[in-house]
């Protein structure tokens, strides 16, 4: 059985027991947090889709730990003038531990 849920703005296909990297959830690491914004469901042959067949469904996901992405370069240049910024860019991810998926029958 597997899902595909949105979180974070991004799509992400998940198992039970899969392990990914999300954009910053609030909680600590331990807590229990719920993603509900589950698009689709296949479990073996059955499909589901759409909010209506879809209605309680949820999935239920650990925190294993917060961390920050890879950095991002930024330079702005403007040219015959000398001027040059340099800025960096680290985006906050939280790792998440699928335990779940649920209410779906």
């Amino acid at each position: 059985m597997y899902a595909v849920v949105r979180s974070g703005g991004k799509q992400y296909r998940v198992e039970e027991g899969t392990q990914l990297t999300v954009a910053k959830l609030a909680g600590q690491a331990g807590d229990k947090v719920t993603l509900s914004d589950i698009l689709f469901v296949a479990d073996n042959e059955a499909i589901k889709a759409g909010p209506a067949a879809l209605k309680g469904a949820r999935i239920t996901a650990e925190i294993i730990g917060h961390t920050k992405g890879p950095k991002i370069d930024v330079l702005r240049y403007k040219n015959k003038t000398r001027q040059r910024k340099t800025r960096g860019h680290r985006q906050d991810e939280t790792t998440i531990k699928i335990l779940k998926i649920e209410g779906l029958h």
